[in-house]
């Protein structure tokens, strides 16, 4: 409110300008004459000559940036031209409403739940500070009765020796006063009378409402600066947001160019955008350089913008070598888990549909295609490459109509439970009730072989509106009568197959038959490895090598060094810039996958605990049975080997402590662990085969008693004569 005494008069003292002055640009007079400058901080910034550095600060392509150097479009040209974008947001389609909507209110429910624990905090927080706001209130319209800072003026005219000037302010000073004061006394007695009226007349209701509102204005103008009175439920990071400056001085600090020399400036190819959890834009270098300059020096670039070199991420632009998409995450995106596997609502899959896989740096899922392909895994050990196998492995398991094949040569826990489902499946390498191990997987291999074979042949038969591109479809697949199903196979640790002597050279020959023409007659392979090399000799090596090298989609975990990643993700993926030895020992089931599509993300592989694989598997054994699909040694059906090696099989039955066995305990042993080729047999009966085969039969001392038997050393001796003939 305005009053008379503050009008503009040219013969008066313009008491309001004065004030504004003050509160400007008039220096502040103390007590005893001393003044304080007001500083002007933008041109002392200026006159300093400091720099600032605002990508904390500024939006993205703001009015105060630098402009861009070269052709500026609306949108990165990341996808190929022509590609079409979703009328419908992924998220929003019918298959993926129902999470996104429990994605939505449960994170409604969170922030519900957080702020109704807090909420009487909240009201004595609200009710404090309207008490300080009511108190700031009161002392602005004091002091704005009081005249501010009218004793500076009267300093400032005493030390002129100004008495009429003195004067004068003087008595502005008390007109301006009574003035304020009747403003201020009709205020009060407005609001007081006012109160009394509305307390008699307004309902409970609006005057509740009314009453509300008011603390919540006077609780925001009595609130400290820097303070809230409802607190933050999901804190959100800071992070630096991609300006012009910070990637241009990246790319000059890294030797990329020289903003100084013609034809070797960094320019753009498109404006910077948000994608992610991330930002983005199209780098284009000078001419001479290209896309293998960026990826090496990728570290520098991290640097140059400070930022961890996990977070920045260099791809391939196809239209030129030169030009690249730089995205760079506001935060490490790897060090973020992916969660649990999606497979934990024990839905049926289906094997001719990519599997979820896990999540990429930018937070998109990626999917795994099985069908058609090989996929190779390779780590380190403890870096999660059985849980990346076995997540895929739950994808076949949960798909009824899927054979499944399970073998580890480690003999990890992490497999055993697969037995609930798995037609083929043998754990480690020593003998079991089962059988030997590796007997049955190499039963299994010269099966397939004949079945690839045959498939092969019986596709070639089929009629044409039947089988029209004489391949399996999933009609085929899917249809007993034709006894043609998907076989996925899964062989963790399988390293240890290629170095088991003799058995392993017709092991080595059958994995690269099987790797190089299976995938095409509908039989998926999934091996994973922690040493992608030196293994076995001769022959054996160079096919351990062959089987490795032809695998077409790759996946490696984090590595010793760039040379195995190499080794696990194919040659040229370090001259590509895909190195897994740079991935932190943090970094639990992170990987880069290469060959799957075009590009080659990192992958947060989704997370399956032994408790959620069992569930998994309980229920994919359900699917089957329901189905009828339940076979093999999952349904109990006794997996007999082709022939039998009567020296190897008691060699086998020997611990490392056993010096030697009786017959009886040979016998017993042999019958109990491999009852289809030992069921019936007595102790005189292995005594002359074993004897046939050169195998003396001595005294054994053994649980106090002496009885005839074999010595360890003895079937040892007859096994290197038998590998040295060449028998």
């Amino acid at each position: 409110m305005t009053s008379p005494n503050d009008q503009h008069d040219p013969g008066r003292f313009d008491w309001n300008r004065a004030e504004n002055d003050l509160n400007t640009s008039t220096p502040a007079v103390g007590p005893d004459g001393s003044t304080a400058e007001v500083v002007d901080l933008d041109a002392a910034r200026g006159r300093r000559g400091q720099v600032w550095d605002t990508s904390y600060e500024i939006e993205l392509d703001s009015a105060d940036q630098t402009p861009l150097v070269g052709e500026l479009v609306d949108a990165p040209v990341i996808a190929p031209e022509g590609t079409r974008r979703p009328i419908i947001p992924v998220s929003l389609r019918p298959e993926n409403l129902r999470d996104t909507l429990a994605r939505f209110l449960g994170q409604v429910a969170y922030v519900s739940g957080f702020h109704a624990i807090r909420s009487p905090w909240y009201l004595l927080q609200t009710l404090w500070f309207a008490l300080r706001g009511l108190l700031r209130v009161v002392r602005l319209q004091l002091g704005w009765w009081w005249v501010r800072n009218h004793f500076a003026l009267l300093q400032h005219t005493a030390d002129a020796n100004d008495p009429h000037e003195w004067l004068k302010i003087h008595r502005e000073i008390k007109s301006t006063r009574l003035w304020r004061g009747i403003v201020l006394g009709t205020e009060a007695v407005t609001i007081l009378i006012g109160g009394f009226i509305a307390w008699a007349l307004v309902p409970r209701l609006y005057l509740g409402l009314a009453l509300v509102g008011a603390l919540l204005v006077l609780a925001h103008v009595g609130r400290p600066a820097g303070r809230t009175i409802i607190g933050t439920a999901i804190v959100a990071p800071r992070f630096r947001k991609l300006n012009s400056d910070v990637v241009l001085r990246a790319y000059y600090a890294a030797k990329l160019g020289d903003p100084d020399k013609a034809g070797q400036q960094i320019q753009f190819g498109s404006r910077m955008g948000r994608e992610g959890g991330g930002s983005h834009v199209l780098v284009d270098l000078p001419y001479g350089k290209g896309l293998d300059d960026a990826v090496k020096a990728r570290g520098a670039i991290a640097s140059g913008m400070d930022v961890a070199l996990s977070q920045v991420f260099i791809s391939r632009d196809p239209s030129s070598h030169r030009r690249h998409v730089l995205w760079v995450a506001d935060r490490d995106p790897l060090a973020l888990p992916a969660g649990r596997t999606p497979l934990l609502r024990c839905k049926p899959t289906d094997i001719w549909q990519p599997a979820p896989f896990g999540l990429d740096e930018r937070g998109n899922v990626v999917s795994v295609n099985l069908m058609w392909t090989s996929l190779l895994i390779g780590a380190q050990p403890r870096q999660g490459k059985t849980f990346a196998a076995r997540t895929l492995a739950l994808y076949a398991a949960l798909d009824p109509y899927v054979k499944l094949a399970v073998f580890d040569g480690g003999g990890k826990p992490d497999w055993r439970r697969f037995a609930l489902v798995a037609d083929w499946y043998a754990f480690g390498l020593a003998l079991t009730r089962d059988g030997d191990p590796a007997d049955i997987l190499l039963g299994f291999l010269r099966w397939l072989k004949a079945e690839v074979q045959d498939r092969y042949e019986r596709l070639s038969q089929l009629p044409v509106d039947v089988c029209p591109e004489g391949k399996l479809t999933r009609e085929i697949a899917r249809d007993p009568k034709y006894r043609m199903p998907v076989w996925a196979v899964f062989m963790d640790e399988f390293q240890e197959y290629f170095d088991l002597g003799e058995q392993s050279k017709e092991i080595a020959g059958l994995l690269v038959y099987l790797v190089k023409v299976a995938p095409a007659a509908g039989i998926c392979l999934v091996d994973a490895t922690q040493r992608p090399s030196g293994i076995g000799n001769g022959q054996v090596a160079s096919q351990f090598i062959s089987f490795r090298d032809n695998h077409q989609v790759r996946f490696a975990l984090r590595t010793g060094s760039w040379q195995v990643s190499d080794l696990v993700l194919g040659s040229g993926a370090y001259s590509e810039g895909f190195d897994s030895s740079t991935l932190l020992p943090t970094y639990k089931g992170v990987g880069m996958l290469r060959g799957a599509s075009d590009a080659t993300p990192m992958v947060r592989t989704y997370l399956a605990e032994a408790p959620d694989a069992e569930k998994i598997l309980l229920a994919a054994r359900k699917l089957r049975e329901h189905t009828g699909t339940l076979s093999g040694m999952a349904a109990g059906e006794q997996v007999a080997r082709e022939t039998r090696d009567v020296l190897a099989d008691v060699a086998s039955v020997f611990t490392v402590s056993e010096t030697g066995l009786h017959w009886t305990v040979i016998a017993a042993r042999l019958a109990d662990r491999i009852p289809e080729h030992y069921a019936d047999l007595t102790a005189d009966a292995i005594s002359a085969q074993m004897r046939a085969l050169k195998v003396p039969s001595k005294d054994v001392k053994r649980d106090g008693q002496n009885l005839k038997g074999a010595r360890a050393a003895d079937v040892r001796t007859a096994l290197e004569r038998r590998e040295a003939n060449g028998a």
